[in-house]
């Protein structure tokens, strides 16, 4: 599976951004699929994932503010992001994975929120 993410950008605080991480290969066969985030200085963190079933899961960080979703037919993985903070500036990273089995990673997209 390969995954390369886009998306990402310059926006203000208070705006919205959406990435999308397009998939090629077996992405039918992941069970998990999400997103994870890394700021300078900082270890990656989990953002949002989503597991079969659209069953979801967030960081509290982004709990209300993002929305993961996933797209079997279109092999995409898409995080809304409304309300964006400063904090939440980082490079954003799409993942792929077959529980217990490999992960997959995109390249990264960079978010920067200004004040």
């Amino acid at each position: 599976v390969q995954l390369q993410a886009s998306g990402g950008g310059l926006v203000q605080a208070g705006g919205s951004l959406r990435l999308s991480c397009a998939a090629s290969g077996d992405f039918f066969k992941m069970n998990v699929v999400g997103w994870y985030r890394q700021a300078p200085g900082k270890p990656r963190e989990m953002v949002a994932t989503i597991h079969r079933g659209d069953i979801t899961t967030y960081a509290p960080s982004a709990k209300g503010r993002f929305a993961i979703s996933r797209d079997d037919a279109k092999m995409t993985i898409d995080l809304e992001m409304n309300n964006l903070k400063p904090e939440d500036t980082a490079v954003y990273y799409c993942e792929a994975r077959i529980v217990g089995s490999t992960e997959y990673w995109g390249q990264g997209t960079l978010v920067t929120v200004s004040s």
